[in-house]
């Protein structure tokens, strides 16, 4: 038996809660806005005439040192892994809402100092303390999201980030399209200080609404974790049903107390904790391992080297067919598949999106037929793998893991995926750039393998959590239930919380009436 039928009630019962989750995904529409810009700024005149250097030779008459893009375009990614450092000391003393307010500060220094650098280390700080936001943005984001949406609507709401993080990057390439054209700072600046706008408005949203009720209980506050988790069902449950989810969260908070006296990063690689910590960084890193981060940072690099004419309208283009992709996806996550099919649909369409463009360049190179290719496959891999595996990484990273050790591991996970997303900023433009190896889309080959690599993870190891409660999947871990026994094994958990939510409510009932009666008799 798993949790109640009552408590699967749908989008509609639960649009208060859904609301406040897609507010709270808004917090990476920063981190889409700004790899959008920075990648574009590579081929606009106006910033390569501050970072870069005149060569009449190249298109657009200025380039950028093969050295420069490296470190501009892995800054972010050094910042983050930073970031990552200082989020578990935080994490043990504040809040989710509360991270979000310390990654608004740290956005808030990065922007000033983007756009009043004249150096490119100067650029470089500004882009380290993006990172460093984005790290607290993500992690706490996350947390709170799959902490607090129902469980039937949790691969939803967390899947959300996709469609914020697309909204982001089709607004910086949007903004970067209008500006491209001024022949001085202001054509990158202007992007730039539209990156004050995304945290201010959420460090407004957070104060509207509760905190995490499974953060407030591990801190033994419990009055306070029952009002949050009121606020956010709204009337979307009966009294009978908020209590039994109200009791789930309780004993699952005590059990995890019970199996450990502190809270270390050591511990997630203890007991049934390693295999949850290895799955969780095996999702993260799965983005780094799609190939995504060549696209996000270098993307209307590659467009120009392919040989793509009016590469800032085709980044818009390939930007709104990939918001359509992961509409389509986040249906399809709701009705119809769990989590590990979607993963393993996206992983398995991303490998094709690579090989077809790395065989075109291979048997074709620089030939038209070769950048429509690329053109082609790009399309439909922003569509099938955003879509599809990109969008399920952000629930099903949060749900793996336990919530006593939530923001650790997903910090922890967050680092490692950022320390290979750094040193594919880093390295790609050794194989993309005409003065270095100058391979092109010949690179693909190299995420198709990768791709093929975390296809099979997935398939042998990744197990499907659709439908069950965060204490239900601890019990399943805890357990140590096979991967292939998720979906039909009995839950003990949700059944025994129903039962004593039951006598709970049996008891007040009983203690009303025994009042009432004792007035009558007065």
């Amino acid at each position: 038996m798993g949790i109640s039928n009552q408590r699967n009630n749908g989008l509609k019962q639960n649009w208060k809660c859904a609301l406040i989750c897609l507010g709270m995904a808004f917090a990476t529409t920063q981190y889409g806005f700004d790899v959008s810009a920075i990648g574009t700024f590579q081929t606009m005149p106006g910033f390569l005439m501050t970072f870069g250097y005149e060569d009449a030779a190249l298109k657009g008459g200025w380039g950028i040192s093969t050295t420069d893009q490296q470190v501009i375009a892995s800054f972010l990614n050094v910042g983050t892994i930073i970031g990552v450092l200082f989020i578990t000391p935080f994490g043990r003393y504040f809040g989710r809402r509360h991270g979000i307010w310390m990654g608004t500060i740290i956005a808030f220094a990065g922007c000033a100092t983007q756009i009043a650098a004249s150096s490119v280390a100067s650029l470089c700080a500004g882009r380290a303390l993006m990172g460093a936001s984005n790290a607290f943005f993500i992690t706490f984001s996350n947390a709170y999201i799959v902490e607090c949406a129902p469980a039937q609507l949790r691969a939803l709401c967390s899947a959300a980030f996709a469609i914020t993080i697309n909204i982001g990057t089709i607004l910086g390439a949007v903004v970067d399209e209008r500006t491209s054209h001024i022949m001085n700072k202001l054509s990158y600046q202007i992007p730039l200080a539209c990156l004050f706008i995304f945290p201010s408005l959420l460090s407004i949203f957070v104060f509207f609404i509760p905190e995490s009720p499974r953060w407030l209980m591990l801190h033994e506050r419990r009055d306070e974790a029952e009002k949050s988790l009121i606020t956010l069902r709204g009337n979307s449950l009966e009294p009978e049903f908020l209590q039994e989810e109200l009791v789930e969260i309780i004993r699952g908070v005590e059990e995890e107390k019970s199996n450990a006296s502190s809270l270390s990063i050591v511990d997630i690689f203890k007991g049934t904790n390693l295999r949850r910590t290895m799955l969780c960084v095996a999702v993260v890193l799965s983005r780094a391992s799609s190939g995504v981060w060549v696209f996000l940072s270098y993307g209307t690099y590659f467009y120009q080297q392919a040989g793509v004419d009016d590469i800032f309208r085709i980044g818009i283009y390939s930007m709104t067919v990939q918001l359509v992709g992961v509409i389509v996806g986040l249906y399809c996550a709701y009705k119809i598949w769990d989590g590990r099919t979607m993963l393993l649909i996206g992983t398995g369409a991303a490998a094709i999106s690579m090989i077809g463009p790395a065989l075109g360049a291979t048997i074709a190179p620089n030939t038209p037929e070769a950048a429509k290719a690329f053109l082609a496959f790009n399309f439909f891999y922003v569509i099938t793998y955003s879509g599809f595996a990109g969008s399920m990484t952000w629930p099903v990273s949060a749900e793996v893991v336990n919530s006593r050790l939530r923001v650790v591991t997903l910090s922890f996970a967050t680092g490692v995926d950022y320390f290979f997303a750094w040193l594919t900023s880093f390295c790609s433009p050794y194989f993309i750039n005409p003065t270095a190896l100058n391979w092109g889309a010949k690179y693909c080959w190299i995420w198709a393998a990768s791709n093929v690599v975390t296809f099979a993870f997935f398939w042998l190891f990744l197990p499907d959590m659709k439908g069950r409660s965060l204490e239900e999947i601890d019990e399943l871990f805890e357990k140590k239930v096979a991967t292939r026994d998720f979906p039909t094994f009995e839950c003990q958990s949700s059944s025994q919380a129903h039962d004593i939510a039951l006598h709970k409510m049996e008891e007040a009932k009983a203690t009303i009436r025994h009042v009432e009666a004792g007035g009558k008799k007065q």
